[in-house]
């Protein structure tokens, strides 16, 4: 099969690409859950990289910790306990007491904390929502007066159920008659139990009642409660502060750092007046647990372990200083996974690895540094792990698309390349490719030159194209029977034929191998000249030589530009002359002494049979001083008998002037 072409290759390839994005798309608009917990955690790690934000000094928490408890005894605490340190706050001048402990037990000194709440005339009590057992709604007027007054695109919740709860536990009614407002304290952890979102807004029958800290912010603030309204599925609207929602009514919780992020007073302190009215006049102050084993710890992005009232510090802090959080709008996340995977697409497919690998890497940066700015500078809350996880499924489809073809241009050009030299030697060049340097290397080789006995006269008597026909037949097969004796065919030259052994590949016996691949192309010269006889067609004859000597083996010419694995020196000169005097000698198959000698280990101990190896002449080749022996090489008429050897006679070497 047909490679695909540069431009089919890039098609498909954005192809892939956008066909994925799509999918990605359409994943981030449905929704995958391991993807969104992953995005959960990620919004983790914003809140850890982003530190620690300095609280406002007007929130305090009056702690019941392990030094209260030691003091003033086990928990649960009398109710006298709460009474005084009512008072103490009201008498430090607090501007709001806020309460993080339920009261739905009547107790003998209710009458105390009634009269302590009377007098300070700004607590705020909880309500614990239920979400279990029959319908029941909040019949106290007292309590139900705190829902919200206004909601507005109340039929938005016709088509996204709120959070609903079927029933409340509230405060006892003598102390609702003397609160301020009232607002739940209910807890709503991600499936990974950490505590991500505050609930601002919960149904319970007709009416939607706020979060604890939207009450207690508000009365600090001095925002009138008929201010206050609820914007179904979009936000919480505090006078002019405006808090984001989701659809459930769900704002994120702006945690401004770790447990103890917020100043604790212990309890104790303030009941025994031992905490200077400085630093309670004109605050928030939070009254709640922290003492071990009687307050459930909670898991948030900066903690395993923070208190629940320093939760509650958290939304009444970020409310008074207008400091929301909000998820960035579906479409922008959708947008982002659009254009980030087209452009890797488009990238992918036009230009190499590594800038494809280059834009991968920018495009997940410029999403983290986009991440870290949106959420530290403005407070949102943008989703990178859709877009991120596009971004690898595209890299990754294109990148193996690429190598896929890749790997399948590298096998069709190992196809091709084998066609030229074995496949042992391909392999051998790809496992070592410093074999084939630039420049070469030297090595002892055995050449051999092949030559058609008087190509000129035949090609003058015929056409070009039956010249070809014929050359290509001839050509093919004599190239088969090298390759087939692992030789590396260098060229064509014309009708010749250079090939060598021992080079890329270290062949030991490569002298044997030449000389038994020439007397193979001997005999399938033989069975081809039958085969042109029979079909009318001229014979042709050839000249073989054979030398083996040290060369320059390797890639030689221009790197990047053109360059040609080949073997040049004095012996491959040598070889070429040998080949030639086959006319002068009238014979086939001549070799020269260096490859006899090469031949004589295997001669002697037996394994080289079938072979006559007879010396003709000593000769001086035009270009060169010493003599050479030059010995004839026929078969024997059995392959398995001991080959014999016939050195040259004694005579005067004889000194050629042609080439």
């Amino acid at each position: 099969m047909e490679l695909f072409t540069p431009g089919q290759a890039r098609r498909i390839s954005l192809a892939i690409a956008l066909c994925l994005t799509l999918v990605g798309t359409l994943l981030g608009y449905r929704g995958l859950s391991p993807l969104n917990h992953l995005e959960d955690r990620s919004l983790d790690l914003r809140f850890k990289l982003r530190g620690t934000l300095k609280p406002p000094a007007s929130v305090v928490i009056a702690a019941i910790d392990e030094k209260s408890i030691a003091e003033l005894g086990r928990w649960p605490w009398d109710r006298l306990l709460f009474a005084r340190l009512v008072d103490q706050l009201t008498a430090a001048g607090a501007a709001v007491v806020a309460f993080d402990v339920m009261f739905t037990e009547p107790s003998p000194q209710d009458t105390e904390l009634q009269q302590a709440m009377d007098k300070a005339g700004n607590v705020v009590l909880p309500l614990v929502f239920t979400f279990a057992g029959a319908p029941q709604t909040i019949s106290d007027q007292i309590i139900s007066s705190t829902a919200y007054p206004t909601v507005v695109n109340s039929n938005a919740f016709s088509r996204v159920a709120p959070i609903t709860a079927t029933g409340v536990r509230p405060p006892l009614p003598t102390l609702a008659a003397t609160a301020m407002g009232f607002g739940h304290i209910n807890m709503f952890s991600d499936n990974d139990g950490t505590l991500r979102w505050e609930a601002l807004a919960i149904a319970n029958g007709d009416s939607f009642y706020p979060a604890l800290g939207v009450q207690t912010a508000a009365l600090f603030l001095g925002i009138p409660w008929d201010k206050v309204t609820l914007d179904a599925t979009r936000s919480v609207n505090i006078g002019p502060r405006r808090f984001p929602t989701d659809r459930f009514g769900r704002t994120l919780i702006n945690y401004y750092g770790p447990e103890n992020t917020f100043p604790y007073l212990s309890a104790a302190d303030i009941i025994a007046g031992r905490v200077p009215h400085e630093q309670l006049a004109g605050k928030v102050v939070l009254i709640g647990a922290s003492a071990t084993g009687i307050y459930d710890l909670r898991v948030t992005p900066f903690s395993p372990d923070m208190p629940g009232v320093e939760k509650h510090a958290s939304v009444i802090a970020s409310i008074i200083d207008n400091r929301p959080l909000q998820q960035a709008p579906g479409w922008l996340t959708l947008l982002m996974i659009l254009v980030s995977g087209t452009l890797l697409g488009l990238v992918a497919s036009r230009a190499s690895a590594t800038a494809s690998s280059a834009c991968f890497g920018l495009l997940l940066l410029t999403m983290a540094g986009a991440a870290l700015i949106c959420f530290n500078g403005w407070g949102i809350w943008l989703n990178v792990s859709y877009p991120a996880m596009n971004l690898c499924l595209v890299f990754g489809a294109t990148s193996a698309w690429h190598y896929a073809v890749t790997e399948r241009r590298g096998r069709q050009v190992r196809a091709m390349f084998s066609s030229y030299i074995t496949q042992s030697l391909v392999n051998e060049l790809i496992a070592h490719p410093e074999l084939a340097k630039l420049g070469g290397e030297r090595r002892e080789v055995s050449v051999l030159f092949s030559d058609i006995k008087d190509f000129t006269s035949f090609s003058e008597q015929h056409s070009p194209e039956e010249v070809v026909a014929l050359l290509n037949e001839y050509l093919g097969a004599m190239t088969d029977i090298i390759l087939k004796w692992e030789g590396t065919p260098d060229k064509f030259i014309g009708d010749a034929i250079l090939a060598f052994w021992n080079a890329p590949r270290s062949c030991p016996d490569h002298a044997e191998r030449a000389v038994r691949c020439a007397l193979e192309m001997r005999e399938r010269l033989t069975s081809m000249q039958q085969s042109w006889q029979e079909r009318g067609l001229p014979l042709l004859d050839n000249g073989i030589g054979i030398n083996t000597g040290e060369a320059v083996v390797g890639n030689i010419g221009a790197e990047g530009k053109k360059m040609e694995y080949t073997a040049i020196g004095d012996q491959i000169n040598l070889g070429s002359r040998v080949e030639s005097l086959t006319r002068r000698l009238d014979v086939p198959l001549l070799i020269t002494e260096t490859t006899l000698a090469h031949l004589q280990p295997a001669i002697d101990a037996g394994t080289l049979q079938g072979m006559f190896i007879e010396g003709l002449a000593k000769v001086i080749v035009k270009g060169r001083h010493l003599p050479v022996d030059l010995f004839c090489v026929t078969p024997l008429p059995e392959a398995d008998m001991p080959t014999l050897v016939m050195p040259c006679p004694e005579m005067e070497p004889v000194k050629l002037t042609d080439k």
